[in-house]
């Protein structure tokens, strides 16, 4: 079995290459391997060995987007943080509003260049292709939703 600190930092060099921060990306993460329920941002940080205001501002962001989540901890005074259930699907519909601003900005390119301008072809298919990306998205994630619950 491959080393998990390992795989953990190998998944984290793949979401940063895909855009994430890279201290999200290795908070994120953390919080996928471990084998808690929950972590608490001190946790976290130690385990990655990096500043507690870093673990904060990727908190944010992950909480942001509904990767992750607050849960209570009975007894405890410090947040606890975990990968929420169902995240990859949430990740998704949320990315909705940014194919929409997508679609958005394409529309508004098309009426600065004209339709049948060369940059304005680009913008069509640009804005067709996120149209067409808001219109299956939906039925993808709810075949999704139905089949994890089989």
């Amino acid at each position: 079995m491959a080393n998990a600190t390992d795989a953990a930092e190998q998944l984290a060099l793949t979401l940063a290459k895909g855009g994430m921060q890279r201290m999200t990306a290795r908070v994120l993460s953390a919080l996928l391997f471990a084998e808690q329920e929950t972590l608490t941002a001190g946790e976290i940080a130690e385990r990655l060995m990096i500043s507690p205001g870093t673990v904060s501002t990727a908190i944010r962001s992950l909480t942001g987007v509904g990767l992750i989540e607050r849960v209570p901890a009975p007894g405890s005074r410090r947040e606890h943080y975990r990968f929420r259930d169902g995240a990859w699907s949430t990740l998704m519909s949320s990315q909705n509003e940014v194919v929409r601003a997508m679609q958005q900005a394409a529309d508004a390119g098309i009426a600065a260049t004209g339709e049948n301008s060369v940059a304005g072809r680009r913008l069509v298919e640009m804005r067709d292709f996120y149209a067409y990306l808001m219109a299956e998205l939906p039925a993808v994630i709810e075949r999704w939703r139905a089949e994890r619950a089989r």
